[in-house]
């Protein structure tokens, strides 16, 4: 009885089976490589879209705010100087106005008037109502003097400190004494107690040339001279060290 003859084991029913099941798990394995890469293909191509389209509408609106920035810069900018020039032509326009007009009303001893009321504040200090006074002894009528001295730059403050200034540069004074002089001259008592306030004066120091003054012409014991000096308007204290400072 001779040997059954074994098949080749490609001839095998079961070998074709399992290269069946090989070629199906390999073929599906590849199908599924190939998916997932597609897919992660499309969700990076998607992400790199989105972040391109993010960078254009970032850049779009800042580009946006900077032309929104420079154009409210040019509208400010603009608007200022149209304000500037239109307050500052209308300010010169009223102002040339004004001057024009009361240069163009003005009679003949009016102008003249108050040519010669600015001469004097030239060289000299003045109250209103002095250099109306001296307008007038000038032969001014007192419509004219008042005219122009309501119609020149003046500050009578400054005026009344200058005054008070020129008066200390020959004589002494005391602080009431010196106030009571510039109203003497016409000032008001506001203007004349500005005047003395800013003058500078030391009052000691005045007290002492005012005691000195005195007994230049005339003798005194030491409490004559304190009263001389108080009657002055000099305080008690003013009144002691100016005496006190001439050797009393």
């Amino acid at each position: 009885m001779s040997k059954k003859e074994k098949k080749p084991i490609f001839k095998r029913w079961w070998f074709w089976l399992i290269i069946a099941i090989i070629l199906i798990g390999v073929i599906g394995s590849n199908g599924d490589e190939s998916t997932d890469t597609e897919t992660t293909t499309e969700i990076v191509e998607q992400t790199e879209a989105v972040e391109q389209n993010t960078e254009i509408v970032e850049e779009e609106t800042e580009e946006s705010a900077k032309k929104e920035e420079k154009t409210e810069k040019s509208t400010t900018k603009a608007t200022t100087k149209v304000t500037t020039k239109a307050t500052t032509k209308a300010t010169t326009k009223a102002t040339t106005k004004v001057t024009t007009k009361a240069v163009s009303n003005e009679s003949l001893g009016q102008r003249n008037a108050r040519k010669k009321a600015e001469s004097y504040l030239d060289f000299s200090a003045f109250s209103r109502e002095g250099l109306i006074e001296q307008l007038e002894f000038e032969g001014f009528s007192n419509a004219e003097a008042v005219y122009a001295v309501d119609n020149v730059d003046v500050d009578w403050n400054e005026q009344a400190l200058k005054k008070a200034k020129s008066y200390l540069d020959f004589s002494a004074f005391s602080k009431e004494g010196l106030i009571d002089q510039l109203e003497f001259e016409g000032f008001t008592h506001e203007q004349a107690v500005y005047g003395v306030k800013y003058c500078g004066a030391d009052w000691n120091e005045q007290a002492a040339k005012k005691a000195e003054s005195y007994l230049e012409f005339s003798s005194f014991s030491r409490q004559g001279l304190i009263d001389q000096l108080e009657f002055e308007g000099f305080t008690y204290e003013q009144a002691v060290y100016g005496v006190t400072a001439v050797g009393y």
